[in-house]
């Protein structure tokens, strides 16, 4: 098992799945900023289309789930979330493969969409004045909660700093804490978001408990390819039957096993009587 660092105040290495998933939010975060400058616009008014607003979603924005963890708005809060996503992420890659963990916060940003998408539609079906006003959800929190969730599930008694107390705590505990605050939200004017937020959560402990060791896509991959070539062994015997029927016709026998590869009938023999 790989070590994650030499200090336990330092950041994991910036590789692999963490590099790629920091650099994409930044060069969004950089890409929107400049946008809305050169058009001399909000920031945010321009990134409209890609946050996921509910109602909007529902009217056919169906991209919004996959786009809006890339929109972030003001500078800090886009460092902490950075910061956060550096560590967590790179945390878990030192003890798993990248595409585990590219798994891993994928689902748990679609888990927070889900969440945030059922809240709507089950409050504005059943009790509108429990929503209040939409809030359209952006930035990658989700998918951070879903980490530190895979993280209390995986390492609970690993030591973390409680940021901004200089103490440790334990995974599990820290996992916790948070888990606690989004709860408390939920009665408050941001209860989306903290909806939203146990939602990712709840994802991102399903991934660890049911998704394939070695990653989503990979296990994808290995099952496509084995309906691919049980696909291509039913057509080869199905040839093959079809090829036992013309020779016959033509009086002459032939046989295939299950597989669709002809059997030599004159090397059974020999088999036989040696």
């Amino acid at each position: 098992m790989s070590r994650i660092g030499s200090s336990p105040f330092a950041f994991p290495d910036f590789r692999g799945a963490t590099r790629r998933l920091v650099l994409l939010n930044l060069a969004t975060y950089f890409a929107l900023l400049v946008a809305g400058l050169a058009l001399s616009s909000d920031t945010f008014h321009f990134a409209g289309l890609l946050v996921l607003d509910p109602a909007a979603f529902l009217h056919g924005y169906l991209w919004q789930p996959l786009t809006y963890s890339f929109v972030h708005t003001g500078l800090i809060g886009t460092l902490l979330e950075l910061l956060s996503l550096w560590f967590l992420a790179g945390f878990l890659e030192g003890f798993h493969d990248e595409n585990w963990v590219m798994g891993l916060y994928a689902v748990s940003v679609l888990g927070t969409a889900a969440a945030a998408l059922l809240l709507y539609v089950a409050a504005n079906t059943f009790m509108p004045a429990l929503l209040g006003l939409p809030m359209p959800l952006y930035g990658c929190f989700g998918g951070i909660f879903g980490l530190l969730a895979a993280i209390g599930s995986l390492y609970g008694d690993m030591q973390f700093i409680l940021f901004p107390l200089p103490m440790g705590i334990k995974a599990r505990y820290m996992t916790a804490i948070y888990v606690l605050i989004a709860v408390a939200m939920l009665f408050s004017q941001e209860r989306l978001y903290a909806f939203a937020q146990l939602g990712g959560a709840l994802a991102g402990w399903l991934f660890v408990r049911m998704a394939p060791r070695r990653g989503v896509s990979l296990a994808f991959s290995e099952r496509w390819y084995g309906l691919r070539n049980r696909y291509y062994r039913w057509k080869r015997h199905r040839a093959a039957r079809k090829f036992e029927v013309y020779m016959r016709q033509q009086g002459r026998t032939v046989r295939f096993d299950g597989q669709g590869h002809l059997i030599d009938k004159d090397a059974e023999d020999k088999k036989h009587w040696n």
